[in-house]
């Protein structure tokens, strides 16, 4: 019986002295952790937290909580991300608006001038009217993106000859690609193209890749519509001015190559390209190859005709 006894105590004494070692090891790696989430607190660091001792679940209580602090960096990264680019896109907006003002005050000031000539006079004011066009340009495109992303755009989505589309829209900037002495290579489809869009977010579309290809162009233009598995329009140009790096970013809002803003550009033509395209079902992408920028929209073919609408 008191050999029991004695086996009983011992043994409480070793499980005691087991306990009173888990919870040193416990606390230690309490104070280990409290002592690095101090130092994060005071510090911004990407470091994590570590184990000083590997004892029951706090190898898993550490990794837990690793997975929380990186979520909450990821977050707070993105939040300051997003705001760093808003405050650069009120900056180059402010920009782009302010130059054709600047430049239209500036000739309307020397309109003023009694000693300047009936001719310059009505050169003076062909550039304000320019300025003001751009200005208005602009705005048109705020004003769209703004919509486009409320989703307060409504398509009315209809069966389009694509090919007589998109031939229509390239003819009105005959004289634009004249002036830049460059005659573009056009490539169509011979059969018949039938696509289900929007008519005008369709020609917007046309209008922003061909505006955008006159901007940053240097020559070799080229545009067709062919139809593979998809639709597919592509303007492609040689250039000067977009770089590998830009190819990325070449779709966000309010991005441009330009870095000095030259061209009084908002950023939002291939922005809303790509938005147009997507909410109709289609999608557009870019690219760059041996200095030839280009950009392909597709949109899902149709198959069957749904009406006899006259050509």
């Amino acid at each position: 019986m008191e050999g029991l006894l004695w086996g009983m105590i011992i043994l409480l004494l070793i499980g005691g002295g087991l306990l009173s070692a888990r919870l040193c090891c416990y606390q230690r790696q309490v104070k280990h952790m409290l002592s690095e989430l101090c130092m994060m607190e005071q510090e911004e660091t990407n470091l994590l937290l570590t184990s000083a001792v590997n004892i029951g679940k706090t190898r898993e209580l550490i990794l837990t909580m690793n997975r929380v602090l990186k979520k909450s960096r990821d977050r707070q990264e993105k939040i300051a991300r997003e705001n760093r680019n808003y405050r650069e896109s009120i900056t180059s907006i402010s920009h782009d608006i302010r130059t054709p003002l600047t430049s239209a005050r500036g000739y309307m000031q020397m309109l003023r001038n009694e000693n300047v000539t009936e001719e310059k006079r009505l050169a003076y004011a062909r550039i304000v009217e320019r300025r003001l066009d751009d200005l208005s340009g602009l705005l048109d495109q705020l004003f769209l993106y703004a919509r486009i992303e409320a989703g307060e755009v409504s398509f009315l989505m209809e069966e389009l000859n694509a090919g007589n589309l998109f031939a229509e829209t390239v003819s009105l900037f005959y004289e634009d690609f004249l002036e830049k002495n460059c005659e573009p290579q056009i490539e169509l489809e011979q059969k018949p193209c039938y696509i289900q869009a929007d008519r005008q977010a369709f020609v917007r579309i046309v209008e922003n890749l061909i505006k955008n290809a006159l901007v940053h162009g240097t020559g070799d233009f080229r545009l067709s519509l062919r139809k593979q598995e998809h639709i597919v329009i592509r303007i492609s140009n040689a250039t000067e001015s977009i770089e590998p790096v830009d190819i990325e970013r070449i779709f966000e809002r309010f991005y441009t190559s330009d870095t000095s803003r030259s061209h009084k550009r908002t950023g939002l033509g291939l922005a809303i390209v790509k938005e147009l395209a997507i909410r109709m079902g289609g999608g557009a992408k870019a690219g760059l190859e041996n200095g030839i920028f280009f950009v392909e929209v597709e949109f899902p073919a149709l198959e069957g005709r749904i009406s006899t609408k006259a050509e």
